[in-house]
């Protein structure tokens, strides 16, 4: 589907083999996200290897992110970031790096970025091993809105990671924080990515809601430049769909942009 915001997928046990990947790739996906909270080295590994051969196959170009698990402790249900840590960077996170940066990962998403300095950190660890990659930082706490002009300045991209952000502020103000840091991105030229939840239902049935689809649609309209999917296409039942249907709401949201363009001319 020919669409220029790109779809992220995360790739999981729902989504390893060969022949579901190309399946996605065919329905529209265009990066690959490694989420290293979870799974072994041999199953990133085999992620890595089987996105490249069915991207090369394909003769297409599918960027891999490995996303840093970072301080990150359960809480309930879910999870959230360990207020007792100072660093972004556990120990966990460097030889997770080590292995990411051996295997050819063409960017590293860092979690729970506070302020530029920890951006610098993780790049002076990659500056150690050899290899420097783009490093995109994730927006999910209330110390980095504080810094988001120095964030957006010193990272190749930056992510609006929804789900933590919430469990930090009120949600009702997260649609705004989404907006203004897109709006950051712009200015500046940074890529930004949308992320958490977007298609949340889609784990378990094959059509989005009317609100989840509403959100892609506004997410192209306000001008990000990707959108993420997580829990849809690493267990959910339906990956392949998901991709398909995201993809769906970006060409519709893409076409009104042009008519947005073309009717101010």
């Amino acid at each position: 589907m020919d669409i220029k915001t790109q779809i992220v997928a995360t790739i999981g046990p729902a989504t390893k083999d060969k022949e579901m990947i190309k399946s996605m790739i065919e329905s529209g996906m265009r990066v690959a996200r490694l989420n290293f909270s979870w799974g072994t080295y041999d199953e990133h590994k085999s992620y890595i290897e089987n996105v490249r051969s069915v991207a090369s196959e394909l003769g297409v170009s599918i960027p891999i992110i490995q996303d840093l698990s970072g301080p990150r402790i359960q809480k309930g249900d879910g999870h959230g970031f360990d207020q007792a840590s100072i660093s972004p960077l556990t120990e966990k996170d460097l030889e997770d790096l080590a292995f990411g940066i051996k295997q050819g990962v063409e960017y590293v998403a860092l979690s729970y970025v506070g302020d530029a300095s920890h951006i610098k950190l993780l790049r002076s660890h990659m500056e150690k091993l050899g290899k420097v990659v783009p490093i995109i930082a994730k927006i999910e706490r209330a110390q980095a809105l504080e810094n988001i002009d120095a964030i957006v300045d010193e990272a190749q991209a930056i992510m609006v990671a929804r789900g933590d952000l919430g469990n930090e502020l009120p949600l009702a103000k997260i649609p705004f924080i989404e907006k203004d840091i897109i709006a950051i991105c712009k200015k500046k030229g940074k890529p930004v990515i949308v992320a958490t939840q977007v298609l949340l239902s889609m784990t378990e049935n094959p059509v989005p809601t009317r609100a989840e689809m509403t959100d892609v649609v506004y997410a192209v309209l306000e001008g990000t430049d990707a959108i993420m999917l997580s829990d849809e296409t690493t267990t959910g039942k339906y990956p392949k769909e998901a991709v398909h249907m995201m993809a769906l709401g970006i060409k519709e949201a893409e076409s009104h942009l042009k008519e947005i363009n073309i009717n101010s001319l």
